[in-house]
């Protein structure tokens, strides 16, 4: 089985920081690519950034500029961090990774329990 525990949500004021940390445990053989979502209620998940094994990161526009996604590939680890935050960045995070298992050949999408943001003005 494979676990992505999130955590660093939390409360912040208007142009305040925050950096979320994203952990993959399990029987994992490799991780093509990890990256953060966001949803709001009544809202569908959207991408904030993702950032591919190798590859260059890719940013939501509303983000660009201001986040930062980054990755330890020896720690199976993603991390987000979020400057100069926004009310409207205010959601719940969730942490996903596109990888392999052992005992298969292809690539599944698995998610975090998700962790709120929440932006004050």
């Amino acid at each position: 089985q494979v676990q992505l525990v999130e955590s660093g949500g939390g409360l912040v004021q208007a142009g305040g920081s925050l950096r979320l940390s994203c952990a993959a445990s399990g029987s994992i053989v490799t991780i093509a690519a990890m990256g953060w979502y966001r949803q709001t209620p009544g809202k569908q998940r959207e991408l904030v950034a993702s950032i591919p094994s190798g590859g260059a990161p890719n940013y939501a526009d509303s983000v660009k500029g201001r986040f930062t996604i980054s990755r330890d590939n020896a720690k199976n680890t993603v991390y987000l961090q979020m400057n100069s935050l926004k009310p409207e960045d205010t959601a719940v995070y969730y942490c996903n990774a596109k990888l392999v298992v052992v005992g298969t050949l292809w690539g599944a999408s698995y998610w975090g329990q998700g962790t709120q943001v929440t932006v004050s003005s």
